[in-house]
């Protein structure tokens, strides 16, 4: 439950509050280069410090512990850690008999028999992106020239940049929070990546894009917008010998193979679960609905922060596709 893939395979490990949390990534070419610098970039942008995000910081420093040599990959499995600093765990302590609505406190309870690691959310947190993040930067070395790029065009259910930071402080200032929604566009993409009927592009995609916590939905071009078009509106129409076409409402995939147009989806992002403003929830030491309100240290908007995630997990998707069809077309 903790794994992903056939070709390019990751499993993530580590809880929230533990020592540190890490990705073992395997099925990478050997002699690919690889440093700590390259990982600085993307795991900056993922870490807290803006409006709106936690007061949480961690160094986010990666450990590379196997499966590079001299800067370069050495075709064993990658082992990536990193260290847990600040960590409060006290805050949670009290959770277990009154869990938190919108979270997993709850369902993991029952899943795992009261053995879960409640503290910060636990495995469950999405402290875990980290891992993600590290397993993508790896997976944009394999699959470039193709470059995935997202951003958020959504905030509090504004498109309106300039609307944004009153959005958080007025979230903020209530103890509340809010959601957003990611683009995420890959150009340079070749024509022939994707296994239908369950191994789509877009199903890959979204198995993926699931695995981030707080994600709510995901569309891929016109998406939802597209069952309110007529045919004539929403078909792409093909303008020369390489497949380009005038429109991209299919969001570069037909059939669930890519088009070679830039493959563009959208993810929504829920507003976090952990507010600080009071809410009325059932308590299962006293058996009744009370008040509670939640300690520790939450994002205002979650999706402040998980551009550089979407990002990350669809560089995992085309690494594990396009690997399949090289093994395809070699035999």
């Amino acid at each position: 439950m903790n794994s992903f893939g056939r070709n390019f395979r990751l499993t993530i490990f580590g809880e929230s509050h533990g020592p540190a949390i890490g990705v073992v990534v395997d099925g990478i070419p050997a002699g690919v280069a690889l440093s700590i610098a390259d990982f600085e970039s993307d795991l900056r942008r993922r870490q807290s410090g803006a409006v709106g995000t936690t007061p949480r910081h961690e160094a986010d420093t990666p450990e590379i512990l196997s499966g590079v040599l001299d800067g370069h990959t050495t075709g064993a499995p990658i082992a990536i850690l990193f260290r847990n600093e600040n960590t409060r765990s006290g805050d949670y302590s009290h959770l277990a008999t009154h869990p938190r609505p919108g979270h997993a406190d709850f369902v993991a309870k029952e899943k795992f028999a009261g053995y879960n690691d409640l503290r910060g959310g636990g495995h469950f947190s999405g402290r875990l992106t980290l891992a993600l993040v590290a397993a993508g930067v790896v997976a944009k070395k394999i699959v470039a020239p193709a470059l995935p790029s997202a951003q958020i065009v959504e905030l509090g259910g504004s498109g309106n940049k300039a609307e944004w930071d009153n959005i958080i402080a007025t979230a903020q200032s209530e103890g509340d929070s809010v959601g957003g929604i990611i683009e995420c566009r890959v150009e340079g993409m070749p024509i022939g990546v994707g296994e239908p009927f369950f191994d789509s592009l877009e199903s890959i995609i979204a198995h993926l894009t699931f695995s981030i916590p707080g994600v709510r939905g995901v569309e891929f071009g016109d998406g939802f917008g597209s069952a309110r078009m007529r045919g004539s509106q929403h078909n792409d129409l093909i303008i020369n010998a390489n497949g380009t076409t005038a429109t991209n409402g299919a969001g570069g995939i037909n059939g669930g193979i890519s088009n070679g147009n830039p493959v563009v989806f959208r993810v929504a992002v829920k507003p976090t679960s952990s507010i600080a403003r009071e809410q009325q929830t059932y308590n299962f030491d006293t058996g009744q609905v009370e008040p509670l309100r939640i300690g520790g240290r939450h994002d205002v908007c979650i999706a402040l922060r998980a551009a550089v995630v979407v990002e990350a997990i669809a560089a995992i998707a085309l690494a594990e596709l396009m690997a399949e069809r090289e093994l395809k077309m070699e035999n």
